[in-house]
C-alpha cells in the first residue's frame, strides 16, 4: 500500500512564531513537521471549529496546518494555550 507523500510549505506567521520559540524546542517541532512529508502520520486531529483544517501535537505545542492537494501549509505553531486565539 503506497503511503502519499506531501511539501510542506510555511506561512510567514508560522515562520515567525518558529523563530519566537526557544531553539531546542523549534527544532524539535520543525523535525516532527518533516515527517509529515512521508503521510499524515502522529498525533493529528481534525479541527471542526478553527480557521485551519487539522492540528499535530507535540507536547505542550500545537503546529496547525491545512492541506492542500499534494501540500501541507502550516499556518500557526505555539504552545496549546494560546495558539487557537
Amino acid at each position: 500500500m503506497a503511503t502519499q507523500s506531501y511539501r510542506i510549505k510555511y506561512t510567514a506567521s508560522a515562520l515567525d512564531d518558529l523563530r519566537s520559540l526557544p531553539k531546542r524546542q523549534a527544532e524539535q517541532i520543525l523535525r516532527k513537521i518533516l515527517r509529515l512529508e512521508k503521510g499524515l502520520h502522529g498525533n493529528i486531529k481534525r479541527l471542526q471549529t478553527a480557521d485551519v483544517g487539522f492540528r499535530l501535537r507535540m507536547g505542550d505545542y500545537r503546529i496547525l496546518f491545512d492541506v492542500v492537494d499534494d501540500t501541507i501549509v502550516v499556518q500557526k505553531v505555539g504552545n496549546r494555550k494560546d495558539v487557537y486565539e
